[in-house]
């Protein structure tokens, strides 16, 4: 009977890694497929342009190639006027700059279209670009962080993590604390208590982390500590993957006041004696609010020991215009850029 079970139980397992050899193949077939067809719209994104340079008269080019081109190949969608402007566009907005030129084919076309139908600033495409690549966001997610403009609001963000993070820890932190949320997922009138904020993030757990940047491991709420016989409870405790550490948020329904940061190195020591364990980084943690100001918070985090970063969220979705006039300088955003593998 036992010699039974066990023939069994390896055919199973025979059965398992057959499944997933075949998916792998599947996975990197598809890859293979989507960059051959990235270099081919590359290249013909260059050679338009070189013909531009030429012959001139631009728009008759593109027009009179896309005729050609439908003509010639009936069967294959792709080479309307429209898509072989984009082409022209990738070529163009990515040409000059090698790094780039390898990621190109790491991302789908409908993904590509979509950066450069929306984003028209270099570094904004570049940072859209990698983005995708690292997290596996669909294009409707990839859009929604565009309308959102996640690019703005990652350079915006304030942080210690300058001067309380060690390299290469605190650049791929920075690149996790947005300086705005926006939780339009949640069925929250204007009027809400924290303890109901909680409880709405948590029911929609997983649109929730994926504003949050989509790579962390839910723990719990109201976490329980207990220091000197006394129960401390964090709001909300994550894991995240990539920087492996532990992540504190405490939410707050009104305007940030100072205070909050040393209540939070108290979470982020705690945890860091009580919790972490042997591998994983220093505890992080997230002070979201309702409303915040820029010099408050850049005094109260000034003298911090723990890496926090603060950062105020929404319910509904409306775009500050005036956020990239606050950006960081190109060769700064770079620098950061240079993290997201």
């Amino acid at each position: 009977m036992k010699k039974k079970q066990t023939t069994v139980r390896d055919y199973a397992t025979l059965v398992e890694n057959i499944k997933k050899r075949v998916c792998d193949a599947q996975l990197q077939a598809l890859k293979t497929v989507n960059r051959e067809l990235i270099m081919l719209y590359w290249d013909i994104g260059k050679a338009i342009i070189e013909r531009q340079k030429t012959a001139g008269k631009g728009k008759a080019v593109v027009e009179r190639l896309a005729d050609d081109l439908q003509a010639a190949f009936p069967d294959m969608r792709g080479f309307s006027a429209r898509n072989i402007w984009h082409m022209r566009e990738l070529y163009d907005s990515y040409g000059k700059n090698p790094k780039l030129q390898s990621l190109t084919a790491e991302i789908s076309w409908t993904h590509h279209v979509t950066i450069l139908s929306k984003c028209k600033e270099a570094l904004e495409r570049e940072f859209y670009i990698r983005m995708t690549r690292k997290h596996g966001w669909s294009v409707r997610v990839l859009a929604n962080h565009i309308d959102d403009q996640t690019y703005e609001k990652t350079f915006l963000n304030q942080t210690s993590f300058d001067k309380t993070l060690p390299e290469p820890l605190r650049t791929q932190a920075k690149l996790l604390v947005k300086d705005e949320y926006t939780f339009d997922f949640l069925e929250l009138g204007p009027e809400h208590s924290e303890r109901q904020l909680e409880t709405a993030l948590v029911s929609k757990v997983e649109p929730f982390l994926r504003e949050m940047g989509g790579v962390f491991a839910f723990i719990g709420t109201q976490y329980r500590l207990e220091v000197d016989d006394e129960e401390y409870f964090i709001d909300i405790l994550l894991f995240h993957r990539h920087l492996k550490c532990l992540v504190a948020i405490e939410l707050k329904i009104g305007k940030f006041v100072p205070e909050y940061v040393g209540k939070m190195q108290f979470y982020l020591a705690a945890l860091d004696d009580m919790v972490k364990i042997r591998g994983e980084n220093p505890s992080i943690g997230i002070i979201l609010c309702k409303t915040k100001t820029k010099t408050t918070v850049e005094y109260a985090l000034r003298e911090t020991k723990k890496p926090i970063g603060v950062a105020a969220y929404r319910l509904v979705k409306k775009l500050p215009k005036e956020l990239k006039e606050q950006l960081p300088s190109a060769e700064q955003i770079a620098l950061l850029l240079k993290e997201i593998e």
